[in-house]
């Protein structure tokens, strides 16, 4: 009589493996495509809008990374600063021989600004300078700078000493000049001047891209410049530059080094990327918003699915299904309801960070924690969304779910 009623209690037991529960899971989704697709959809926008933000983050970071690389890090700008005293501070006139005395400084150049307008021509009323600055300034400007010429050529010992100018790269389009293969004229400072080069943008001294530049020859002839530099841009040794930023105002100011200011340029740039992180960090929260709004799409979703299979579930624990087969059967569903989303949601977001990329020409880069952890968070938020529902399936009663047409 025991072996009869154990032979019984294996007939009735059921006998399910791992890939069984995932095909019976997975036969669930195909009854109700559309509710299921809609549902993986709130997890792929969730998924892609990680992935993209994180990708596109760790782009722009290698591309500003690069382009520091190439501008360097180690620019100082030293310029006159507020000191204790109420008048007007300016740089002292050896300035420059003081800083190439220190020993890692190996390039110097100097700007200054005149005072004057630029216009297209003598006909355009006073007023319109359209943000258009005078600065001279001496050879070594671009070198120093790392710059790059649109058209045209730099100043030189000749033209320095001519009515020659050279705009940057905002003053050309405000003028409206963008090529130099006909002569050009502009009016400036109440004088004639022959535009010989036009400059690239120059990253790391914006105020030179809206300024017109001419030579300090021709400066003190027409504008009776005092030779006092206004800015100094000072490039030093990698390795040292910390200490040089650290010895620069004393040098250059020893009776008075609260009146000098020293900067490095490339700190905007960093100053950028902090800004840069602080709009992903946002667009993270609105991802992480979206896998939410999926997350309780999927549960949802799984909850109407027990309602409406309970004649399924009593059948199917009347013939020997146990309750974690059950339950197991509704949480399988869940995870791969999340997962489809969340692969779909991965792909999405490698297809936007490299368009997007390319279009701003950045190296493509996507982290790998982005497309894992992407994966692993839909199967979480799956297995989270679909416990209640699978719960809720177990521990249903067979008689209950029978009844219940």
């Amino acid at each position: 009589m025991s072996d009869r009623s154990q032979n019984q209690r294996d007939v009735l037991r059921s006998h399910l493996s791992f890939f069984d529960l995932v095909r019976v899971g997975g036969s669930g989704l195909k009854t109700r495509k559309l509710r299921s697709a809609l549902s993986a959809t709130g997890i792929m926008i969730g998924i892609a809008a990680l992935v993209g933000v994180l990708g596109l983050s760790s782009s722009g970071s290698a591309d500003l990374i690069k382009e520091l690389d190439a501008l360097g890090t180690n620019l100082l700008r030293v310029e006159a600063g507020g000191g204790f005293r109420n008048s007007p501070t300016s740089l002292p006139a050896d300035a420059v021989f003081m800083i190439e005395r220190i020993t890692p400084v190996y390039e110097v150049a100097t700007v200054s600004s005149i005072p004057g307008a630029v216009y297209r021509n003598d006909l355009i009323s006073d007023g319109r300078t359209q943000g258009i600055s005078i600065k001279a300034t001496d050879l070594n400007l671009l070198a120093t700078q790392r710059g790059s010429l649109q058209a045209g050529v730099y100043l030189d010992d000749v033209l320095a000493q001519f009515p020659a100018v050279v705009l940057g790269s905002v003053a050309a389009q405000r003028l409206e000049i963008s090529e130099l293969l006909t002569p050009k004229q502009i009016w400036l400072g109440n004088n004639w001047f022959r535009v010989v080069g036009i400059l690239n943008p120059l990253p790391l001294a914006a105020d030179l891209d809206r300024a017109a530049l001419i030579g300090y020859g021709i400066a003190e002839d027409l504008f009776d410049y005092d030779g006092i530099a206004e800015v100094i841009y000072v490039r030093a040794d990698p390795n040292h530059i910390l200490d040089v930023r650290e010895v620069m105002a004393a040098t250059v100011n020893p009776e008075f080094p609260e009146e000098v200011q020293v900067s490095r340029t490339s700190d905007v740039l960093e100053a950028r990327a902090a800004t840069r992180n602080t709009f992903t960090n946002l667009f993270v929260g609105l991802g992480a918003v979206a896998l939410l709004v999926g997350a309780i799409g999927i549960a949802n979703v799984m909850v109407i699915a027990v309602i409406e299979r309970r004649n399924e579930i009593g059948l199917r624990r009347a013939l020997g299904a146990t309750r974690f087969h059950v339950g197991a059967q509704f949480l399988i569903e869940a995870l791969v309801l999340s997962g489809i989303g969340g692969l779909a949601g991965i792909v999405l977001g490698l297809i936007i960070t490299a368009v997007y990329a390319t279009f701003r020409e950045w190296s493509i880069l996507i982290p790998e924690y982005a497309v894992f952890g992407g994966m692993l968070g839909s199967l979480v938020i799956g297995g989270i969304a679909g416990l209640y529902p699978a719960l809720r399936a177990a521990n249903m009663s067979p008689t209950e779910a029978l009844r219940t047409s």
